[in-house]
């Protein structure tokens, strides 16, 4: 992160994390350079945090995210991924605790990557919308436009009486691909143009070829962006087009 952060002309350096070790790392992390952090939290109780991320401790996670928020990020966001009948009844209670610390929520549909036999995705999808009503019962959310530039895919919305800001991250209800400048790269070195489709490029042969330059690599990913697809195709069935799941894709 430190050489990440001295890199000249570079605007935001931003991190997803789990938030399992900001509490020691949050600090170091904000002086090395990082301008805005996404920590993921799906739920707000102990026993069905630890049952949705399979490992997860919620006080250490929590006692991260209010390290966070005392060390001078840019911004903070949280993450939510919402299942119906997982964690739907919580969305109003991790709204009023982005709130109370001053920092944004984005509410995310869940994405059809993986094979997975906890749950049917069929009858888990939580549509943006659906959200939206539900908040909108207590609190006035005000659209504040399309996605643009750095603040990603969500679609904000703000409230009157708070800094808080609500966004919606709807890959399956409003698709966002026509707003779409992101790519990724794999720890493969695959540079992969879209998370819905497997359309991607392997950098690897030219990094270790002998004598490969910088601008051979600049040429290499300019020309690979062409093979950026329209969209995706994300269906609610649960066998999923595309088998690599996310802690397999990072980037």
């Amino acid at each position: 992160m430190e050489q990440l952060g001295a890199l000249p002309g570079l605007e935001t350096l931003a991190l997803t994390t789990n938030g399992s070790q900001l509490a020691r790392l949050a600090q170091p992390l904000q002086q090395a350079g990082v301008s805005t952090l996404n920590i993921s939290l799906d739920s707000l109780r102990p026993e069905r945090f630890r049952e949705l991320t399979r490992t997860g401790d919620l006080h250490q996670v929590l006692a991260g995210i209010d390290a966070a928020t005392a060390s001078g990020f840019q911004r903070i966001k949280l993450n939510a991924v919402i299942l119906n009948g997982r964690n739907d009844d919580e969305a109003l209670d991790l709204v009023e605790f982005a709130r109370q610390r001053g920092i944004d929520i984005a509410f995310i549909e869940e994405m059809p990557l993986g094979r997975i036999d906890e749950h049917s995705r069929q009858l888990s999808f939580c549509s943006s919308a659906e959200l939206r009503q539900r908040i909108e019962q207590r609190y006035s959310l005000t659209a504040l436009g399309d996605p643009t530039g750095n603040a990603g895919p969500a679609r904000y919305f703000s409230m009157p009486d708070s800094a808080t800001r609500v966004g919606f991250i709807s890959p399956h209800s409003n698709n966002f691909c026509h707003l779409c400048n992101r790519v990724r790269l794999t720890v493969e070195g695959r540079l992969l143009l879209c998370l819905g489709n497997e359309h991607s490029v392997d950098l690897r042969p030219l990094l270790r070829r002998p004598g490969s330059t910088r601008q051979e690599l600049a040429e290499a990913i300019v020309a690979a962006l062409a093979l950026k697809p329209e969209k995706h195709h994300f269906t609610h069935d649960d066998e999923p087009d595309i088998l690599r799941f996310m802690n397999a894709t990072g980037g």
